[in-house]
């Protein structure tokens, strides 16, 4: 029998539940008026999600950060949440006050109110979070336009050198080997700045299960091509990748957990975005433009080469 991957799963859910035809995004919209609600579920797995040397304060703030970085792509406030959780018999009161707290702080980092949630049993720690806000609109993945130029919010492939650190070994420069744990242990959605930007957004989209994962997805739902002109790193990832003989593009483009988000815009914007980027100390990195076909392509030696979505997928 064939094994199901999760996109295969996830259709088999859509057509046994759904009424209506489903276009994926960020986040699912409840219409009220002119009022949209906008809600948020994720979940974090400790045998998938939390590798052995990372903390549990730290495990429980990611949980929470998985949907606000869906939030910020999409330029939403998020305001509620719900947690449920599941705990095996064996934690203990100190581990779950280390919980606590790491929900807590990130409640009060981004200024969010908890209703309260579920609490069960099982062999292992799950996590579930559902995140909740209030908005007029939302910036979804489809609506490219031919000319438009594509932006990331911050440099990638840290994350999935970071993952191998805390996995095997610490290799590279200390300074290096500190930026890449700490993608993985702490990573910063860049809410504040898709709540100011949006406006400026024609698409966007939350970037956590890799970067040719995400450029696939907008260039299909828009219906355009999107080509790379510009890899999204910098010299000190380079050179570590060259000194221990690593595929870079493999790092970048399909190593996931970023919690950055991917963006267009027209070029009448450029200006504006990167004033206000900053100002709020955000490392955005123009990395191509949109342009009338379909795929995504990288542009090197005068060549394009197609772009294949190698990004995360559950249960493959």
């Amino acid at each position: 029998m064939k094994k199901l991957d999760e996109t295969e799963i996830i259709k088999i859910f859509q057509k046994g539940l759904g009424n209506k035809k489903f276009e994926s995004e960020d986040v699912e919209i409840l219409n009220f008026d002119k009022i949209k609600i906008v809600a948020k579920t994720d979940t974090l797995v400790e045998s998938t999600d939390i590798p052995s040397k990372m903390n549990l304060l730290d495990a429980a703030r990611k949980s929470i950060v998985a949907c606000v970085s869906d939030f910020a792509s999409k330029g939403v406030k998020p305001k509620y949440l719900m947690i449920s959780v599941n705990l095996p018999d064996t934690m203990s009161r100190p581990k779950i006050n280390e919980i606590v707290s790491g929900f807590k702080k990130t409640c009060k980092e981004f200024d969010i109110l908890f209703l309260g949630g579920d609490t069960n049993g099982g062999k292992e720690l799950v996590f579930n979070v559902c995140l909740f806000g209030i908005t007029d609109k939302i910036v979804t993945r489809k609506d490219s336009k031919k000319g438009d130029l594509i932006f990331v919010t911050g440099p990638f492939g840290y994350t999935s050198v970071g993952l191998s650190m805390l996995l095997d070994k610490k290799r590279g420069s200390k300074s290096l080997v500190k930026k890449a744990i700490n993608s993985v242990t702490n990573p910063k959605p860049r809410l504040e700045f898709g709540l100011k930007n949006k406006k400026y957004f024609s698409s966007s989209m939350d970037s956590s299960d890799g970067l040719s994962t995400t450029l696939n997805e907008m260039s299909k739902q828009s219906k355009k091509k999107f080509v790379i002109e510009n890899i999204p790193c910098l010299k000190d990832l380079k050179e570590f990748s060259k000194d221990f003989k690593l595929n870079l593009n493999d790092i970048v483009f399909n190593g996931g957990e970023e919690y950055e988000f991917v963006f267009t815009t027209n070029p009448t914007n450029r200006n504006i975005i990167k004033k206000n980027a900053k100002l709020l100390k955000i490392p955005i990195i123009e990395i191509g433009y949109v342009s009338k076909g379909n795929g995504v392509f990288v542009h090197k030696e005068s060549k394009l080469i197609r772009l294949k979505d190698l990004g995360w997928k559950h249960l493959s």
